[in-house]
């Protein structure tokens, strides 16, 4: 650590530096803007109230539900390379996790966001690549043999955490654990619809 300057220490600032610009970027709502710039209103109001890209696809827009996928994606990838230009690889990570924290809990809405599956996607992206490979081949397999997206993102978080500790450090291990927590926490509904037997499977019409 660097500590000059009047006892300054600017490997802490370069760190607090990277968490709050993780937490900016996390927490731009893509889907709600650019559901507006299109002209189809807040997309708040209507399906599940989400503003995650399964809720864009709700208006109809499936290229608008890709951009906002997208979108959510690489602003968690963006975060870590941020965060690691500003001080390291620690830096890389409290900011890919400041990121997906912004995501789910945006300030500008209420702290009312998304569920941070591409958040967290995004995440692994820039700091294990190998878990994004691990997670698309569990949720393919699960979404195929289901035909439930939301059953099929919540095992491949889990699969794509245990992947993160076989690939990396204890320590990024234990923030994927927090986030897949997070992200099973954000999916309370779903998971109830799914023992109840009311959760919208690929290929039908979305429930609310």
């Amino acid at each position: 650590m660097v500590h000059d300057l009047a006892g300054i220490d600017f490997a802490a600032l370069t760190t607090y530096a990277a968490i709050v610009a993780g937490y900016l970027l996390g927490s731009i709502p893509f889907g709600l803007l650019l559901t507006r710039v299109a002209g189809l209103g807040d997309i708040r109001a209507i399906g599940s109230g989400n503003i995650g890209a399964t809720n864009v696809l709700r208006t109809g827009n499936k290229g608008l539900a890709a951009a906002t996928l997208l979108c959510d994606l690489l602003k968690g990838t963006a975060a870590v390379f941020l965060g690691s230009a500003i001080g390291g690889a620690d830096a890389a990570l409290l900011g890919g996790v400041a990121a997906f924290i912004g995501h789910l809990f945006p300030a500008w809405l209420g702290f009312k966001g998304g569920k941070g599956v591409a958040t967290f996607i995004g995440v692994a992206l820039g700091l294990v690549w190998q878990a994004v490979t691990v997670f698309a081949v569990t949720w393919i397999l699960v979404a195929l043999i289901t035909r439930y997206s939301s059953l099929a993102a919540l095992v491949a978080s889990i699969a794509a955490t245990i992947a993160v500790f076989v690939f990396a450090t204890p320590l990024v291990g234990a923030f994927f654990v927090i986030m897949t927590a997070l992200v099973w926490f954000r999916h309370a509904e779903n998971i109830r619809r799914l023992r109840a037997g009311t959760e919208s499977r690929i290929g039908r019409k979305h429930a609310a």
